[in-house]
């Protein structure tokens, strides 16, 4: 795996001796090999990062600057050398391992949902009780997906394999997935977009452990505020039914670590990148304003 130069997410500063003394760690990552859609993930990060440069970082309903109080640091972006969806899987788990701390908040911007399995195999290894938060439009249960298991279609059924999962904004599957589901009974841990008004985020929360990793994938939202995916889904939450839930996982939980993915930017879309910027920068300021763990 090499690196190469992007920019810096909201052009702090990220000079070598930075590193140590940082409290966030923002990798971008836009591996993309399995979308089957609309492709451009890849260039999701460095979106991403353009925009938060234009960012306001006083968070006005936490009355808090997380750029005042905390270092945050960016990776250069993460460039794959092997040729096979597998052998990116290693790469993957081998690079994040060089970068989980305890210490540190890690942030992760893909590129396709591929890269979640092998990042919570790391965090896994440093938190026992794990647990995955994901929001997403698709359940990303398929056992194997054009003959990959590493497909982008797959992500959630790789993480149940490594600790729980627990899902929310689901609207869309396949008939092997809702069998899958239906035979592990797995409905209780998921919160189907359909069902948006009646979700009780104490219930989606008691299904979690102390540590948790967060997946966010952009087409949880609405494609109203998200049209900027590669694989849209009508009927999806809004921006503050997914604060909500994640202002009380940051409240209550220890958030260990989190990816946010699938970004497939478009002209004429730049407010996607935009709210994709915003969420990852909510989340910082939800981590060290709110959290017990710190």
């Amino acid at each position: 795996m090499n690196t190469r130069l992007i920019g810096t997410f909201g052009s702090f500063p990220s000079d070598k001796e930075d590193y140590e003394k940082s409290d966030v760690v923002i990798i971008p990552m836009g591996y993309e090999e399995s979308t089957c859609y609309i492709p451009g993930t890849k260039f999701g990060p460095s979106a991403i990062i353009e925009a938060s440069h234009y960012l306001e970082f006083y968070d006005i309903e936490l009355d808090y600057d997380a750029s005042n109080n905390k270092k945050i640091y960016t990776l250069p972006e993460t460039e794959f050398t092997k040729s096979s969806i597998s052998e990116a899987m290693n790469e993957i788990e081998h690079y994040i391992n060089l970068h989980a701390k305890k210490d540190k908040f890690m942030i992760v911007l893909g590129g396709e949902h591929s890269i979640t399995p092998p990042i919570v195999k790391v965090w896994k290894k440093l938190y026992s009780d794990l647990s995955v938060l994901h929001f997403d439009a698709h359940s990303d249960m398929r056992d194997l997906y054009e003959g990959s298991k590493f497909s982008h279609a797959c992500p959630m059924r790789r993480c149940r394999e490594i600790c729980p999962v627990v899902q929310v904004g689901i609207r869309s599957m396949g008939p092997e997935e809702a069998s899958y589901i239906k035979e592990q009974g797995l409905n209780k841990y998921i919160f189907y977009a359909k069902d948006m008004a009646l979700w009780d985020i104490d219930k989606i929360l008691s299904l979690l452990s102390d540590n948790v990793y967060i997946s966010f994938d952009f087409d949880c939202f609405d494609p109203s505020i998200m049209p900027s995916v590669g694989t849209p889904e009508p009927g999806g939450p809004g921006w503050y039914q997914i604060l909500s839930i994640l202002k009380k996982c940051f409240e209550t939980k220890n958030v260990v670590a989190c990816d946010a993915v699938e970004l497939c930017p478009a002209n004429g879309n730049n407010h996607a990148s935009f709210t994709a910027a915003s969420l990852i920068y909510k989340m910082i300021s939800y981590k060290f304003s709110l959290s017990k763990n710190i």
